[in-house]
């Protein structure tokens, strides 16, 4: 819809008032709910949104300066938060208020650096530019708890009923225990514009895992960052707590988010990915993609994995890859090329898990790749054969935040791919999860040292 066709609407149904939202740099929606004459006046020159939502972290513990974008010394002025008409839908489960998507973009065609969308949104332009229509689609695995935020906090994170037991992977008698759930989930999600490929159970007790249809980056972007919102949301609605934190438990396998990727001709008729005659099936604007990617790895690492608890799931042997690795059809690896048949050729982006922000994995993914394509860059590196994990011969995934942030900071390369202003705001956040995590006291302390020492 345009904005008369949008106003026409919420004329003709009288409704009173809209939701809005955008991503903050973890991927938290952050919005507001406005009365109809503030969403029109707001079309064209934005909304004002308190600039604290970038100078704060997923805590709302703001950055005390670390960040040169806002802080005290600014005084968190508000900055124009814009619209996209395009993100138009309705949310089913809350008496069908329209909802839009919008991000720092401004007029000009300049941006709040640290606007996650508004940095897809360049790349994806630069896709474009090089004659390509990116096609993208991301991939979550959650787990689904009988609690409430409230008993959360009551047990202190402990002790937690998932919403199953038992390690039941794809069984269907575990979607059928629940449901109610499952089929809210599947179809409020379609409402919503959020289109499931597939919707089943994974290895561990109440996990799920959901595919999103793929379509072209920015809306594949959108309906990534919506889907975990609107996963929580409907899980409120069945008194279940739903979490997309990457290691929740030591004992149990984490949470992927892997994304899916090919380039096409701009009128979507011919994947770019895809060459019959090649052994692996694979074009060589593939292959310069994939060495684009397994090349600048190491210096884009943190928006793959953002969080401290990120780097607990890449682990040997737990279903996330640990190597700079790819292969056909393995599992093992950082890297997936899938080749079945023309129209389903393409790269899986294995290292991400379900805590990312999407627009950052998406960014970081397409601008990697597209380096392999400017720059032609050659595939040397061989396709693992057998288990990824022993394969050591191109280096290792960084094991924590610090060293990935700190790598990420002094490259040029990701300087080149972002520009400094993102690269310095991004990881100065990181590196502030660092600190912050550094202060604690874990339980895993308290056990091990509070009587023995």
């Amino acid at each position: 819809m345009n904005e008369q066709q949008i106003t026409s609407y919420l004329q003709e149904n009288n409704i009173q008032k809209i939701k809005f939202a955008f991503a903050d740099i973890d991927g938290v929606l952050r919005g507001k709910i406005i009365h109809h004459k503030k969403f029109t006046d707001g079309l064209k020159s934005g909304y004002g949104f308190c600039d604290v939502v970038f100078g704060w972290d997923s805590s709302d513990t703001c950055y005390d300066n670390a960040v040169e974008l806002t802080g005290w010394h600014t005084g968190y002025p508000d900055k124009p938060c814009r619209i996209d008409l395009s993100t138009f839908r309705t949310v089913p489960w809350q008496e069908n208020i329209p909802f839009f998507l919008g991000d720092f973009s401004n007029s000009d065609g300049s941006d709040l650096s640290a606007c996650p969308r508004s940095l897809l949104k360049r790349i994806a332009k630069e896709c474009e530019a090089m004659g390509y229509h990116p096609e993208f689609a991301q991939e979550f695995e959650w787990f689904n708890f009988k609690e409430t935020p409230q008993t959360l906090q009551d047990k202190s994170f402990t002790n937690l009923q998932p919403l199953t037991p038992g390690m039941f992977g794809y069984s269907i008698l575990r979607t059928s225990e629940n449901n109610d759930f499952v089929n809210d989930l599947f179809n409020l999600l379609m409402q919503f514009n959020i289109p499931l490929e597939g919707l089943h159970t994974e290895t561990g007790p109440g996990v799920y895992e959901g595919a999103i249809l793929h379509s072209h980056v920015i809306e594949a972007g959108d309906r990534a960052v919506l889907f975990k919102t609107a996963v929580k949301e409907i899980a409120y609605k069945h008194g279940i707590m739903a979490t997309f934190m990457a290691k929740w438990n030591v004992d149990l396998p984490g949470c992927g988010g892997h994304v899916h990727q090919s380039l096409w001709n701009k009128d979507q008729t011919e994947n770019l990915f895809y060459n019959g005659d090649d052994p692996n099936k694979m074009s060589d604007l593939h292959k310069h993609y994939l060495a684009g990617q397994l090349h600048c790895l190491p210096y884009i690492l943190p928006m793959f994995a953002p969080t401290i608890n990120s780097y607990k799931r890449l682990i040997e042997g737990a279903w996330a890859p640990t190597t700079i690795t790819w292969a056909v059809e393995n599992r093992t690896t950082a890297f997936r090329v899938l080749n079945s048949s023309p129209a389903y050729t393409r790269l899986e982006t294995r290292i991400p898990g379900a805590d990312t922000n999407p627009y950052l994995v998406m960014a970081a993914a397409l601008a990697s790749g597209l380096y392999g394509i400017k720059n032609k860059l050659p595939l040397e590196i061989p396709a693992t054969v057998g288990n990824g994990y022993q394969n050591n011969k191109n280096g290792r995934i960084a094991s924590n935040l610090y060293d990935a942030s700190i790598d990420m900071k002094n490259s040029a390369i990701a300087k080149e791919l972002f520009g400094e202003g993102f690269v310095d705001h991004f990881t100065k956040t990181r590196l502030w999860e660092c600190a912050q995590f550094a202060k604690s006291v874990t339980d895993w302390e308290l056990k091990r040292y509070f009587e023995i020492i």
